[in-house]
């Protein structure tokens, strides 16, 4: 059932028990990429209840006319956790427009969250620090040929193209653009995306990984290590041949990394 938060049914699907991890996905997509990619950290892992939300006009979660600005929307993020475990503390992890939801969270409501995982992030959707110029790093013709009608997003989203990444964008991304509420995203965007007031105060003690893509063209990784100062707890890593795909062309390092940072919370908070 839908957790109803300011007037908006927010959509969520959920797996396991335990601490509450909410995972929140990018723009204009659903929550289908971002499970796909933490859901196989947990086949050895118990004790997490992992939730992931649809957003406001993405996935089945529908926009709404109360909804009006970036700061509505992460106000509606905190009031989901909260009704979803009232009093508790919680875990955030966010991709691309999700990681600039979290980013918000941790600077509103650090004292509630034991931890922040942001990869491939979007601090500043609205723009911001240097971004690679697009480079494909692992070419494959065959795959740029066989390209339909809209999916040459997927290409400059990504430094390597293969068939295994194509397939993944079309299985996980794709349908979840298309079912995007689109005029109403477009009314949000119009209202900028304001970056979180640098320096935090205070800073975010909770272990904290910030992961990016050294080739990403659409968010870069300058705007990651500016960051690194409101998160004494961080690992910052940004990886070779991955771009803003980089949990699929880098997954083994991904899933190192965040398996290394579920560790950190659980000593961290107990």
């Amino acid at each position: 059932m839908p957790v109803v938060v300011r007037g908006v049914p927010v959509h969520h699907v959920e797996a396991g028990a335990g601490r509450l991890l909410v995972c929140l996905h990018g723009w204009p997509s659903d929550h289908h990429h971002v499970q796909h990619d933490l859901e196989p950290l947990f086949e050895q892992r118990d004790g997490w209840r992992r939730v992931y939300p649809d957003l406001p006009g993405m996935g089945r979660t529908p926009g709404a006319d109360t909804v009006r600005t970036q700061s509505d929307i992460v106000d509606i993020v905190a009031g989901f956790a909260e009704a979803l475990a009232p009093g508790e503390r919680y875990v955030v992890a966010g991709s691309s427009y999700g990681a600039y939801l979290g980013r918000w969270l941790t600077a509103r409501h650090g004292d509630r969250i034991d931890g922040f995982l942001a990869y491939v992030p979007a601090f500043r959707p609205d723009g911001g620090g240097a971004r690679p110029e697009p480079t494909v790093l692992v070419p494959d013709a065959e795959v740029l040929a066989a390209l339909e009608p809209g999916e040459e997003l997927w290409a400059s989203a990504n430094t390597v193209h293969t068939r295994r990444g194509l397939d993944w964008f079309r299985e996980q991304l794709k349908p979840a653009i298309a079912r995007a509420d689109h005029a109403f995203l477009e009314r949000i965007d119009a209202q900028g995306a304001p970056p979180v007031p640098v320096p935090m105060r205070p800073p975010f003690p909770g272990p904290t990984l910030l992961l990016a893509g050294r080739q990403d063209s659409w968010v870069g990784y300058a705007d990651a290590y500016a960051a690194l100062e409101d998160y004494p707890r961080a690992t910052y890593a940004v990886l070779d041949r991955a771009a803003h795909g980089l949990s699929v062309e880098q997954t083994a390092l991904f899933r190192a990394l965040v398996s290394e940072w579920l560790d950190r919370v659980e000593e961290y908070a107990g």
